[in-house]
């Protein structure tokens, strides 16, 4: 959803508009340019430029946001190389490395239209119940596809250390937690003991998304027959396509999730949608991958999105943002963790409430 630019998160529109002529994309400095804010997403701050009869989007990182998990050029690159063999990536159009045109790096990418199925979206349209299956079903089918692709033919063999991924995912995201707590939460070490205990140590190699949800694809339209985009690609990588899967259930909320469906509503809790059992063996169907070990890659997911959801609210503490829809992250922070001790105990990924 579009809005006007939150106070502290606004673009130097002169300082832009010779960036775009620089870059050949208007032909004009004197254009008049039109700003806005998408309020959805909970990370890269993403904007609409309107110049020119033209529309493009720009991606940068939040304020305070540690690069690791906010390069833009290596979103950048990603994308710029995807779009060449990969037609569900939006095309780049230029990357700044400096400062000096908006206070940060960025990266302009073409604005892809269609339907994003945010939760608002999905009441606003009233979805019903019987298009659930084919919705789901294409989200799944492309999530197996993405898998898929060659890595060398898009030439991004080299994007990630796919040896160890799962290791050093397991330990990384501990010591971010550690590093962002605002609050003591007594399952979060027995958390990361256990993953720690209990992580695979074989495991495919594949091209994965890490942010890979319902509101991550574009839509061409209501007949939700084809998904013309994915987006947000900034947590790209190569490594274990079921730590992908786990992301992504993890995002799965179920109304029988109890308090935590409120937390962070999704669209996955309207009427029709299958299970996270259901969407997990009919992955492994499509992908003919082993998925017993789903417990362990669920709880991870469930982990990462609380660590996610923490640091933000870590920078909404410190004053670095002031998007009002950041003040009870830390509670959902906790509420993700909660859950995912939850699954470890109970040994399956739904039910547990």
């Amino acid at each position: 959803m579009l809005k006007s630019v939150r106070a502290g998160e606004e673009l130097n529109a002169e300082n832009l508009k010779k960036f775009l002529a620089k870059h050949q994309l208007i032909s004009d400095t004197n254009a008049n340019l039109d700003i806005s804010q998408f309020s959805n997403g909970y990370s890269n701050l993403t904007y609409l430029l309107k110049i020119e009869e033209k529309e493009i989007v720009l991606r940068r990182p939040p304020k305070g946001a540690v690069k690791r998990g906010h390069d833009m050029s290596r979103e950048f690159k990603v994308l710029s190389n995807l779009h060449n063999g990969f037609k569900y990536s939006p095309k780049a159009l230029a990357y700044c490395d400096s400062e000096e045109v908006i206070g940060s790096s960025f990266y302009l990418m073409e604005k892809v239209n269609g339907i994003i199925l945010t939760n608002k979206e999905v009441a606003k349209r009233n979805v019903p119940a019987n298009d659930f299956e084919k919705i789901s079903n294409n989200w799944l089918t492309l999530f197996v596809e993405l898998h898929n692709v060659d890595v060398k033919a898009v030439g991004l063999s080299e994007l990630g250390r796919p040896i160890g991924y799962v290791e050093r995912q397991v330990l990384n995201w501990g010591k971010q937690y550690h590093k962002a707590a605002t609050m003591d939460i007594p399952e979060a070490d027995k958390l990361i003991n256990w993953m720690t205990e209990n992580q695979p140590t074989t495991y495919d190699h594949t091209l994965i998304h890490n942010d890979y949800k319902y509101d991550n694809v574009v839509f061409e339209n209501d007949s939700w027959e084809h998904i013309v985009a994915i987006l947000d690609w900034e947590m790209c990588t190569l490594g274990d396509p079921l730590m992908d899967l786990g992301t992504s259930i993890a995002y799965w909320m179920m109304p029988a999730d109890g308090p935590a469906a409120k937390v962070i509503p999704s669209p996955t809790l309207a009427l029709g949608n299958p299970s996270r059992t259901e969407i997990v063996n009919l992955y492994a169907k499509e992908s003919g991958r082993d998925v017993n070990n789903i417990v362990f890659y669920y709880a991870f997911g469930l982990f990462k999105i609380a660590v996610i959801v923490q640091q933000i609210f870590y920078r909404y503490n410190k004053g670095l943002t002031k998007d009002e829809k950041f003040a009870k992250l830390d509670k959902a922070c906790a509420m993700f963790i909660q859950m995912g001790w939850r699954a470890v105990q109970k040994n399956r990924i739904e039910g547990f409430f």
